[in-house]
Protein backbone atom coordinates (compact mmCIF):
# COMPACT_ATOMS: atom_id res chain seq x y z
CA UNK A 1 0.00 0.00 0.00
CA UNK A 2 1.39 3.37 -1.04
CA UNK A 3 0.74 6.29 1.35
CA UNK A 4 1.76 9.91 0.89
CA UNK A 5 1.87 12.17 3.96
CA UNK A 6 1.36 15.92 3.59
CA UNK A 7 1.25 18.86 5.99
CA UNK A 8 -2.08 20.66 6.28
CA UNK A 9 -1.12 23.17 9.01
CA UNK A 10 2.06 23.39 11.06
CA UNK A 11 3.72 26.06 13.20
CA UNK A 12 6.28 25.39 15.91
CA UNK A 13 4.65 28.00 18.16
CA UNK A 14 1.13 26.61 17.81
CA UNK A 15 -0.72 23.48 18.90
CA UNK A 16 -3.29 22.27 16.36
CA UNK A 17 -5.72 19.48 16.98
CA UNK A 18 -8.86 17.35 16.85
CA UNK A 19 -10.31 17.43 13.30
CA UNK A 20 -12.86 14.79 14.37
CA UNK A 21 -14.59 17.42 16.51
CA UNK A 22 -15.33 19.53 13.41
CA UNK A 23 -15.49 17.98 9.95
CA UNK A 24 -14.04 17.26 6.53
CA UNK A 25 -16.21 18.19 3.55
CA UNK A 26 -15.57 17.47 -0.12
CA UNK A 27 -16.83 18.62 -3.52
CA UNK A 28 -14.76 16.70 -6.05
CA UNK A 29 -11.14 17.68 -5.44
CA UNK A 30 -12.08 20.68 -3.28
CA UNK A 31 -11.76 19.76 0.39
CA UNK A 32 -12.30 21.75 3.59
CA UNK A 33 -11.14 20.58 7.03
CA UNK A 34 -12.03 22.06 10.42
CA UNK A 35 -9.73 22.08 13.47
CA UNK A 36 -8.58 24.31 16.36
CA UNK A 37 -5.28 26.04 17.09
CA UNK A 38 -3.84 27.02 20.46
CA UNK A 39 -0.38 27.19 22.00
CA UNK A 40 1.92 24.29 22.90
CA UNK A 41 3.03 23.44 26.41
CA UNK A 42 5.18 20.32 26.84
CA UNK A 43 4.00 19.82 30.44
CA UNK A 44 0.34 19.94 29.37
CA UNK A 45 -0.22 16.40 30.66
CA UNK A 46 -2.28 14.20 28.29
CA UNK A 47 -2.30 16.94 25.62
CA UNK A 48 0.77 19.14 25.24
CA UNK A 49 -1.25 22.37 25.03
CA UNK A 50 -1.43 25.53 27.11
CA UNK A 51 -4.81 25.74 28.88
CA UNK A 52 -4.14 29.30 30.00
CA UNK A 53 -4.29 30.74 26.48
CA UNK A 54 -7.27 30.75 24.09
CA UNK A 55 -7.77 28.49 21.10
CA UNK A 56 -9.23 29.64 17.77
CA UNK A 57 -11.25 27.68 15.25
CA UNK A 58 -9.63 27.23 11.84
CA UNK A 59 -10.32 25.62 8.51
CA UNK A 60 -7.98 24.44 5.77
CA UNK A 61 -8.92 24.27 2.10
CA UNK A 62 -7.41 22.16 -0.67
CA UNK A 63 -8.22 22.62 -4.36
CA UNK A 64 -6.10 19.67 -5.56
CA UNK A 65 -7.53 16.72 -3.67
CA UNK A 66 -5.55 17.17 -0.48
CA UNK A 67 -2.01 17.57 -1.78
CA UNK A 68 -1.68 21.24 -0.84
CA UNK A 69 -3.66 23.32 1.65
CA UNK A 70 -4.28 26.93 2.63
CA UNK A 71 -5.64 27.89 6.06
CA UNK A 72 -7.94 30.59 7.34
CA UNK A 73 -10.14 31.25 10.38
CA UNK A 74 -13.42 29.34 10.37
CA UNK A 75 -15.95 32.15 10.29
CA UNK A 76 -18.95 30.42 11.88
CA UNK A 77 -20.26 32.97 14.43
CA UNK A 78 -19.43 31.88 17.97
CA UNK A 79 -20.56 33.37 21.30
CA UNK A 80 -17.95 35.89 22.36
CA UNK A 81 -15.82 34.99 19.33
CA UNK A 82 -14.52 31.97 21.27
CA UNK A 83 -13.19 28.71 19.82
CA UNK A 84 -15.82 26.09 19.05
CA UNK A 85 -15.85 22.73 20.85
CA UNK A 86 -12.67 23.37 22.84
CA UNK A 87 -13.83 24.47 26.31
CA UNK A 88 -12.28 21.40 27.94
CA UNK A 89 -8.84 22.46 26.64
CA UNK A 90 -8.89 25.95 28.18
CA UNK A 91 -9.44 27.59 31.54
CA UNK A 92 -13.19 27.99 32.08
CA UNK A 93 -13.13 31.78 31.66
CA UNK A 94 -11.77 31.40 28.11
CA UNK A 95 -14.51 29.12 26.83
CA UNK A 96 -17.87 29.36 25.10
CA UNK A 97 -19.80 28.49 28.23
CA UNK A 98 -18.30 31.48 30.03
CA UNK A 99 -19.17 33.76 27.10
CA UNK A 100 -22.79 32.64 27.21
CA UNK A 101 -23.01 33.09 30.98
CA UNK A 102 -21.56 36.60 30.66
CA UNK A 103 -24.10 37.50 28.00
CA UNK A 104 -21.39 38.27 25.45
CA UNK A 105 -23.69 36.90 22.76
CA UNK A 106 -27.27 35.65 22.64
CA UNK A 107 -27.91 31.93 22.84
CA UNK A 108 -28.09 30.17 19.48
CA UNK A 109 -31.64 30.17 18.12
CA UNK A 110 -33.95 28.11 15.93
CA UNK A 111 -33.62 28.79 12.17
CA UNK A 112 -36.17 31.37 11.09
CA UNK A 113 -36.66 29.56 7.79
CA UNK A 114 -36.21 25.85 6.99
CA UNK A 115 -32.73 24.92 5.81
CA UNK A 116 -32.24 23.29 2.41
CA UNK A 117 -30.38 20.03 2.96
CA UNK A 118 -30.38 19.30 -0.79
CA UNK A 119 -28.20 22.31 -1.65
CA UNK A 120 -25.25 21.11 -3.78
CA UNK A 121 -22.57 23.03 -1.86
CA UNK A 122 -23.97 22.33 1.61
CA UNK A 123 -21.86 21.61 4.69
CA UNK A 124 -23.13 21.17 8.26
CA UNK A 125 -20.98 21.74 11.34
CA UNK A 126 -21.91 20.76 14.90
CA UNK A 127 -20.43 22.56 17.92
CA UNK A 128 -20.62 22.43 21.71
CA UNK A 129 -19.54 24.32 24.80
CA UNK A 130 -17.62 21.52 26.50
CA UNK A 131 -18.17 18.06 27.99
CA UNK A 132 -20.43 16.65 30.68
CA UNK A 133 -23.46 18.01 32.47
CA UNK A 134 -24.52 21.49 31.33
CA UNK A 135 -22.95 21.21 27.88
CA UNK A 136 -25.00 22.96 25.18
CA UNK A 137 -24.72 22.23 21.49
CA UNK A 138 -25.74 23.83 18.21
CA UNK A 139 -25.01 23.59 14.50
CA UNK A 140 -24.21 25.72 11.45
CA UNK A 141 -24.94 25.45 7.74
CA UNK A 142 -22.87 26.62 4.77
CA UNK A 143 -24.29 26.82 1.27
CA UNK A 144 -21.05 27.91 -0.43
CA UNK A 145 -18.44 25.26 0.38
CA UNK A 146 -17.55 26.67 3.81
CA UNK A 147 -16.76 30.19 2.62
CA UNK A 148 -19.51 31.48 4.91
CA UNK A 149 -21.61 29.92 7.66
CA UNK A 150 -25.18 30.49 8.82
CA UNK A 151 -26.17 29.99 12.44
CA UNK A 152 -25.64 29.09 15.18
CA UNK A 153 -28.83 27.02 15.39
CA UNK A 154 -29.62 25.58 18.79
CA UNK A 155 -30.08 21.90 19.57
CA UNK A 156 -32.33 21.05 22.49
CA UNK A 157 -31.16 18.99 25.46
CA UNK A 158 -33.48 16.12 24.44
CA UNK A 159 -34.18 15.54 28.13
CA UNK A 160 -30.47 14.97 28.91
CA UNK A 161 -28.09 16.72 31.32
CA UNK A 162 -25.90 17.85 28.39
CA UNK A 163 -25.38 17.32 24.66
CA UNK A 164 -21.79 16.82 23.44
CA UNK A 165 -22.15 17.31 19.67
CA UNK A 166 -19.53 16.57 17.07
CA UNK A 167 -20.31 16.62 13.35
CA UNK A 168 -21.98 13.38 12.21
CA UNK A 169 -25.05 13.56 9.99
CA UNK A 170 -26.99 11.80 7.24
CA UNK A 171 -29.00 13.82 4.72
CA UNK A 172 -32.25 12.36 3.38
CA UNK A 173 -34.00 15.09 1.38
CA UNK A 174 -34.37 18.87 1.31
CA UNK A 175 -35.93 19.01 4.78
CA UNK A 176 -34.80 15.77 6.46
CA UNK A 177 -31.51 15.26 8.27
CA UNK A 178 -30.42 12.83 10.99
CA UNK A 179 -27.80 13.94 13.52
CA UNK A 180 -25.84 11.48 15.65
CA UNK A 181 -25.07 13.00 19.05
CA UNK A 182 -23.54 12.14 22.41
CA UNK A 183 -25.35 12.74 25.70
CA UNK A 184 -23.72 13.48 29.05
CA UNK A 185 -24.32 11.23 32.04
CA UNK A 186 -26.74 12.04 34.82
CA UNK A 187 -23.82 12.23 37.29
CA UNK A 188 -22.19 14.95 35.20
CA UNK A 189 -19.52 12.93 33.43
CA UNK A 190 -18.98 12.61 29.69
CA UNK A 191 -20.49 9.94 27.50
CA UNK A 192 -23.77 8.39 28.66
CA UNK A 193 -24.23 7.20 25.10
CA UNK A 194 -24.89 7.97 21.47
CA UNK A 195 -28.35 8.67 20.05
CA UNK A 196 -29.80 9.85 16.76
CA UNK A 197 -32.14 12.81 16.35
CA UNK A 198 -34.03 13.68 13.18
CA UNK A 199 -35.50 16.82 11.69
CA UNK A 200 -38.15 16.75 8.98
CA UNK A 201 -38.68 20.51 8.88
CA UNK A 202 -35.31 21.81 7.71
CA UNK A 203 -33.62 21.96 11.11
CA UNK A 204 -36.25 23.97 12.96
CA UNK A 205 -36.99 21.05 15.29
CA UNK A 206 -35.27 17.75 16.03
CA UNK A 207 -36.79 14.72 17.77
CA UNK A 208 -34.83 12.00 19.54
CA UNK A 209 -35.32 8.95 17.33
CA UNK A 210 -33.45 6.24 19.25
CA UNK A 211 -30.41 5.34 21.32
CA UNK A 212 -27.62 3.71 19.35
CA UNK A 213 -25.59 2.58 22.39
CA UNK A 214 -25.19 3.52 26.06
CA UNK A 215 -22.73 2.76 28.86
CA UNK A 216 -23.20 2.56 32.63
CA UNK A 217 -19.56 2.27 33.69
CA UNK A 218 -17.38 3.77 30.96
CA UNK A 219 -18.44 5.93 28.06
CA UNK A 220 -19.80 5.69 24.51
CA UNK A 221 -19.02 8.80 22.46
CA UNK A 222 -18.11 10.27 19.06
CA UNK A 223 -20.20 8.42 16.44
CA UNK A 224 -19.39 8.07 12.75
CA UNK A 225 -22.32 6.90 10.62
CA UNK A 226 -22.92 5.51 7.13
CA UNK A 227 -26.19 4.76 5.38
CA UNK A 228 -26.06 1.43 3.49
CA UNK A 229 -29.64 1.44 2.18
CA UNK A 230 -32.93 3.30 2.77
CA UNK A 231 -33.44 1.15 5.89
CA UNK A 232 -29.90 0.23 6.98
CA UNK A 233 -27.47 2.47 8.90
CA UNK A 234 -24.21 1.49 10.59
CA UNK A 235 -22.62 3.65 13.29
CA UNK A 236 -19.13 3.27 14.75
CA UNK A 237 -18.55 4.63 18.26
CA UNK A 238 -15.58 5.27 20.54
CA UNK A 239 -15.90 3.21 23.72
CA UNK A 240 -14.15 2.99 27.10
CA UNK A 241 -14.73 0.35 29.79
CA UNK A 242 -14.65 2.79 32.72
CA UNK A 243 -12.36 4.20 35.35
CA UNK A 244 -9.65 6.79 34.71
CA UNK A 245 -9.76 8.37 31.24
CA UNK A 246 -6.24 7.37 30.16
CA UNK A 247 -6.36 3.91 31.73
CA UNK A 248 -8.32 0.75 31.04
CA UNK A 249 -9.42 -0.61 27.70
CA UNK A 250 -10.47 1.59 24.78
CA UNK A 251 -11.98 0.29 21.55
CA UNK A 252 -14.32 1.00 18.62
CA UNK A 253 -17.69 -0.76 18.37
CA UNK A 254 -20.04 -0.97 15.40
CA UNK A 255 -23.85 -0.87 15.67
CA UNK A 256 -26.46 -1.50 12.98
CA UNK A 257 -30.05 -0.48 12.38
CA UNK A 258 -32.26 -2.16 9.77
CA UNK A 259 -35.32 0.02 10.33
CA UNK A 260 -33.95 3.47 9.46
CA UNK A 261 -32.60 4.21 12.92
CA UNK A 262 -35.56 3.15 15.08
CA UNK A 263 -33.75 0.23 16.75
CA UNK A 264 -30.10 -0.84 16.93
CA UNK A 265 -28.03 -3.94 17.62
CA UNK A 266 -24.34 -4.41 18.30
CA UNK A 267 -22.74 -5.77 15.14
CA UNK A 268 -18.98 -6.06 15.66
CA UNK A 269 -15.88 -4.76 17.40
CA UNK A 270 -13.70 -3.78 14.42
CA UNK A 271 -10.97 -2.23 16.60
CA UNK A 272 -10.46 -3.97 19.98
CA UNK A 273 -7.75 -1.56 21.15
CA UNK A 274 -7.06 2.09 20.28
CA UNK A 275 -4.41 2.68 22.96
CA UNK A 276 -4.17 5.05 25.92
CA UNK A 277 -7.16 7.36 26.11
CA UNK A 278 -8.71 5.89 22.97
CA UNK A 279 -9.53 7.54 19.64
CA UNK A 280 -12.68 8.14 17.61
CA UNK A 281 -13.60 6.36 14.37
CA UNK A 282 -13.93 7.95 10.95
CA UNK A 283 -16.03 5.65 8.78
CA UNK A 284 -17.13 5.87 5.16
CA UNK A 285 -18.43 3.64 2.40
CA UNK A 286 -15.98 3.32 -0.48
CA UNK A 287 -16.90 3.52 -4.14
CA UNK A 288 -16.55 -0.28 -4.40
CA UNK A 289 -19.02 -0.82 -1.54
CA UNK A 290 -16.55 -1.69 1.21
CA UNK A 291 -16.59 0.05 4.57
CA UNK A 292 -13.42 1.86 5.63
CA UNK A 293 -12.62 2.75 9.23
CA UNK A 294 -9.69 5.05 10.14
CA UNK A 295 -8.51 5.96 13.64
CA UNK A 296 -5.52 7.07 15.69
CA UNK A 297 -3.56 4.44 17.62
CA UNK A 298 -2.38 5.77 21.00
CA UNK A 299 0.02 2.99 22.00
CA UNK A 300 3.49 2.28 20.69
CA UNK A 301 4.15 2.43 17.81
CA UNK A 302 1.97 5.55 17.79
CA UNK A 303 0.29 6.40 14.51
CA UNK A 304 -2.73 6.24 12.19
CA UNK A 305 -4.43 2.98 11.19
CA UNK A 306 -7.32 1.66 9.12
CA UNK A 307 -9.46 -1.43 8.65
CA UNK A 308 -11.71 -2.51 5.77
CA UNK A 309 -14.86 -4.63 5.57
CA UNK A 310 -16.45 -6.16 2.46
CA UNK A 311 -19.54 -7.53 4.24
CA UNK A 312 -21.13 -4.34 5.64
CA UNK A 313 -19.14 -4.47 8.87
CA UNK A 314 -19.73 -8.04 10.01
CA UNK A 315 -16.03 -8.92 9.63
CA UNK A 316 -12.95 -6.79 9.12
CA UNK A 317 -9.65 -7.32 7.31
CA UNK A 318 -6.27 -7.09 8.98
CA UNK A 319 -5.24 -3.70 10.31
CA UNK A 320 -3.53 -1.35 7.85
CA UNK A 321 -0.84 0.91 9.27
CA UNK A 322 -0.95 4.24 7.43
CA UNK A 323 1.93 5.53 9.54
CA UNK A 324 3.59 4.67 12.87
CA UNK A 325 6.23 7.38 13.29
CA UNK A 326 4.63 9.66 15.91
CA UNK A 327 6.46 10.70 19.06
CA UNK A 328 3.60 10.21 21.52
CA UNK A 329 -0.06 9.31 22.03
CA UNK A 330 -1.18 12.91 21.34
CA UNK A 331 -2.57 12.29 17.85
CA UNK A 332 -5.43 11.06 15.70
CA UNK A 333 -9.06 12.28 15.70
CA UNK A 334 -9.22 11.66 11.94
CA UNK A 335 -11.64 12.52 9.18
CA UNK A 336 -11.56 10.63 5.87
CA UNK A 337 -13.07 11.20 2.42
CA UNK A 338 -12.64 9.46 -0.95
CA UNK A 339 -11.77 11.50 -4.01
CA UNK A 340 -13.45 10.86 -7.38
CA UNK A 341 -10.29 9.03 -8.56
CA UNK A 342 -10.57 6.57 -5.65
CA UNK A 343 -7.79 8.01 -3.49
CA UNK A 344 -8.58 8.32 0.21
CA UNK A 345 -7.63 11.46 2.13
CA UNK A 346 -7.32 10.91 5.88
CA UNK A 347 -6.69 14.10 7.89
CA UNK A 348 -5.69 14.08 11.58
CA UNK A 349 -3.54 15.80 14.18
CA UNK A 350 -0.01 14.49 14.80
CA UNK A 351 3.29 15.05 16.57
CA UNK A 352 6.94 14.17 15.98
CA UNK A 353 8.20 13.96 19.56
CA UNK A 354 6.87 13.79 23.13
CA UNK A 355 5.72 17.24 24.20
CA UNK A 356 6.24 18.63 20.70
CA UNK A 357 3.82 20.99 19.03
CA UNK A 358 0.96 19.07 17.44
CA UNK A 359 0.12 19.83 13.81
CA UNK A 360 -2.45 18.86 11.20
CA UNK A 361 -1.41 16.32 8.57
CA UNK A 362 -3.13 14.20 5.93
CA UNK A 363 -2.35 10.85 4.35
CA UNK A 364 -3.31 10.16 0.73
CA UNK A 365 -3.64 6.43 0.15
CA UNK A 366 -5.43 3.69 -1.79
CA UNK A 367 -6.90 0.66 -0.02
Amino acid sequence: MHAEHVIVYRRDDRYAGWPANYGLWAWGDELVLGFVVGHPRPEGRFHARDRERPFCTMQARSLDGGRTWSTEPLTAPAPGGRALSADEHMLPELGLNSALKQGLAPMPAVPQEPLDFSAPELALLCARTGLGSGTRSWFYASYDRCHSWQGPYILSLFGQTGIEARTDYLLEDARTCTLFLTAAKTDGDEGKGVFCARTVDGGRTFALRSWVATSEEGYVIMPSSVRLSPETIVTAVRTHEGGVFDQGQHWIDLHRSDDDGLTWRHLARPVPDTGMGGNPPAMLRLQDGRLCLTYGYRAEPYGIRARLSDDEGMTWDEELILRDDAGSHDLGYPRTIQRPDGTLVTAYYYNDRPGGAAYIAATLWRP
